[in-house]
């Protein structure tokens, strides 16, 4: 389904326009032990990796945007994000763990999901071998509006995030609820988050796809980084055909979401070098990132291999197109208006 590219990468990028400088220990406030020791987070903080939440309503397309970017479920498919606290993924092959509300550890079964307590529990810590978590954490949010569960089962856990992906169903894109949600977020995570209008394929109308996509624009100018209308369930059947997975929109988020991870990670002081395996034969991890190392080709000119740190290495792989399909052209990365419109037959 994906190939290894010949394609090397090391990014050296310079901190995101507008956005204040990322520290690489979070403010303790008046927070206790445990709680700092929550924030810390899976791996501690020392050159950890940015952490990406992924955000919105129930039935947004949240748990299909995380398949999409680990190429595998982190969770049993019977259960879902709604039903539990915050899910921190990252990489690795780990057992899982749970931290309660007063920072302490505490063991979880992955059977056995729904005896946790969600009111008593700061989030869940769970590790997968996917490729795009050897660049960043993921952070997947219940919905922001489900009467079954407080709001703060999820808010206690915003502060933790570097950056949000925010899904919205395109048929009812932008709801006030999720405006006065946002409005809630800090600041500085406006420069650093999408908008993903989730089932735009749904909007069968091409006119009506230009209207929804122009009002959201309106609505949420300056609230976020980009807006990326997309079908992830297309972009998921798309497999190997690159051409359906462009025209999914999932090209241009990804695009901007590697462009988006190697400036946190700059900030951070944490260094991304992108590389081909030695080898055919050589281990692969689970998952993919499509598109991964798509960006080579518009960056600066490779530095000399002697140059290329030898940590922090991945192995990319992506989207193969189908013999005798010409490639399409990509687009540019998508700039604060977002990508360009999309055709979804």
């Amino acid at each position: 389904m994906f190939h290894s590219p010949q394609t090397r990468l090391t990014s050296h990028a310079e901190p995101l326009e507008g956005a204040p400088r990322l520290a690489a220990v979070p403010p303790a406030g008046d927070a206790s032990q445990g709680a700092r020791r929550a924030e810390a987070g899976p791996g501690g903080e020392a050159g950890r990796r940015p952490r990406i939440a992924i955000m919105g309503e129930f039935s947004a397309g949240k748990s299909t945007l995380s398949n999409l970017l680990m190429g595998a479920p982190a969770l049993p498919t019977r259960v879902t994000a709604t039903q539990l606290p915050p899910v921190w993924i990252t990489h690795g092959t780990g057992d899982p763990y749970g931290i309660d509300v007063d920072g302490a550890r505490f063991e979880i079964d992955l059977d056995r999901l729904e005896e946790i307590d969600p009111a008593r529990t700061s989030y869940l810590a769970i590790e997968r071998p996917a490729e795009v978590l050897q660049v960043c954490d993921l952070i997947d949010f219940p919905g922001i509006s489900d009467p079954s569960m407080p709001a703060e089962v999820w808010q206690r856990a915003v502060p933790l995030a570097d950056a949000v992906l925010w899904c919205t169903h395109a048929t009812q894109a932008w709801r006030q609820s999720e405006a006065a949600t946002w409005e809630e977020m800090p600041e500085a995570l406006r420069a650093r988050s999408f908008l993903l209008l989730t089932r735009f394929d749904k909007v069968a109308d091409p006119k009506d796809r230009r209207r929804v996509l122009a009002r959201v624009r309106r609505e949420t100018e300056g609230m976020f980084s980009g807006v990326f209308p997309v079908s992830l369930t297309r972009a998921i059947a798309a497999a190997d055909d690159a051409g359906a997975f462009e025209e999914s929109g999932a090209q241009a988020l990804l695009d901007a979401l590697l462009d988006m991870v190697m400036r946190l990670s700059s900030e951070l002081g944490r260094s991304i070098s992108i590389a081909a395996p030695a080898s055919a034969g050589g281990d692969e991890t689970e998952g993919a990132l499509p598109g991964v190392a798509s960006l080579a080709a518009r960056r600066d000119p490779l530095p000399p291999a002697s140059d290329v740190p030898p940590s922090g290495r991945i192995v990319p792989r992506r989207v193969r197109p189908r013999a005798g399909t010409a490639r399409k052209a990509r687009p540019a990365v998508p700039q604060d208006d977002g990508p360009a419109f999309p055709t979804l037959g």
